[in-house]
């Protein structure tokens, strides 16, 4: 008979998340899709090359909304239960409210395992291809700046001339064996090789430069050499944090490779720990909807669970956030940016359950 509870609470649990999850894929869909309408509307291509690349972006979005997902389906589920009687039917058999919640708890857990070791490869080879597909026609686009494993690829557009820098790769603030060239009106003005260059602040201070003038047919070395740009290590490593391309198996595997083409260890880091964090954070959100449904004996509207679902969301959305830019602005350390959240969710968690477990 346990088996078969467990197995009806189980499986219905499962279609609400299914339901939700695919309920929120088609909003994300959607929303992006006029994001995708807009970056592509000067050129001439078909309307299904939007629709692809909404498609290939928004499971990554998915992943990371996940616990919000579990959150408010719990909610729903748990709400459920309560009205339909299905909770009552179940405490005849000895079910308690605490061993409802672990069962659909410890499930949860299990999912985020199942998410980080099968989907989130599946949608790390879906955002890569996003981002290529969408470096591929970034020609149209003033600025561009794409790291990869051919090193560092900038483009700068100025009037009618443009820039096309590339660097082997890019150490700290440092860009190592540059090439860049220099395009007027579509024709190829200069060439500078360069060995390094600190790109702290514009312009750049780039050592032993060589600059091949096309217009003048001669080459000039310098030791020292100022290039401007629009570009610096700062906002250059800004939009070097998207590690959404590179799976969770793949930054334990070749966590060292990572760090060697240029990912820093603290950029590292952080995302393992959030990668770890989601079963924990599934976990943690099925038992904050049950303390706010099962754990009343109150019969409320549902527009108060409505309420509380989206005031709790968003109060703990921009609790990670916080938290996240305390750790980054190093004011706590980047383990405990990333926890924090959950320590304090786990504490209101605890006391909810003794409360809960009383009932």
């Amino acid at each position: 008979m346990n088996k078969i509870i467990n197995k009806y609470l189980i499986v219905k649990f499962c279609k609400i998340v299914f339901n939700t999850v695919l309920i929120f894929l088609a909003l994300g869909v959607v929303l992006n899709l006029f994001e995708e309408i807009e970056f592509f509307k000067n050129l001439n291509l078909f309307f299904a090359l939007p629709v692809i690349l909404s498609l290939s972006y928004v499971p990554t979005l998915i992943l990371e909304l996940l616990p919000f997902i579990f959150f408010l389906s719990s909610m729903f589920y748990f709400l459920h239960l309560r009205s339909s009687k299905d909770l009552l039917s179940i405490k005849v058999f000895g079910y308690s409210n605490i061993r409802i919640i672990l069962i659909l708890s410890f499930f949860s857990f299990f999912l985020g395992l199942i998410f980080l070791f099968t989907v989130n490869p599946i949608t790390s080879t879906l955002i890569k291809y996003y981002e290529t597909e969408k470096a591929r026609y970034s020609r149209d686009v003033d600025h561009l700046i794409s790291i990869n494993k051919n090193g560092v690829w900038i483009k700068e557009i100025k009037d009618s001339s443009y820039n096309i820098i590339n660097a082997e790769k890019l150490n700290n603030e440092s860009l190592e064996k540059i090439s860049i060239f220099m395009f007027n009106n579509e024709k190829l003005t200069k060439r500078i090789e360069s060995e390094s260059a600190l790109i702290t602040n514009n312009p750049w201070d780039m050592k032993n430069v060589y600059v091949y003038d096309m217009v003048e047919n001669n080459t000039t070395f310098f030791e020292n050499y100022m290039f401007e740009s629009d570009n610096t290590s700062e906002r250059i490593n800004s939009l070097y944090k998207n590690l959404n391309t590179i799976s969770f198996l793949d930054l334990v595997l070749n966590y060292s490779n990572l760090n060697q083409n240029g990912y820093s260890k603290k950029l590292l880091n952080e995302k393992i720990n959030k990668f770890i964090s989601l079963p924990v954070f599934l976990f943690l959100m099925v038992v904050l909807a049950a303390i706010f449904t099962i754990g009343s004996l109150k019969n409320k509207q549902n527009f108060y669970y409505i309420i509380v679902s989206i005031l709790t969301c968003v109060f703990i959305y921009y609790f990670k956030d916080i938290s996240f830019a305390l750790g980054q602005a190093e004011k706590i350390s980047l383990f405990l940016s990333i926890w924090m959240p959950l320590i304090v969710i786990s504490l209101f968690c605890s006391i909810g359950v003794i409360q809960i477990n009383e009932k």
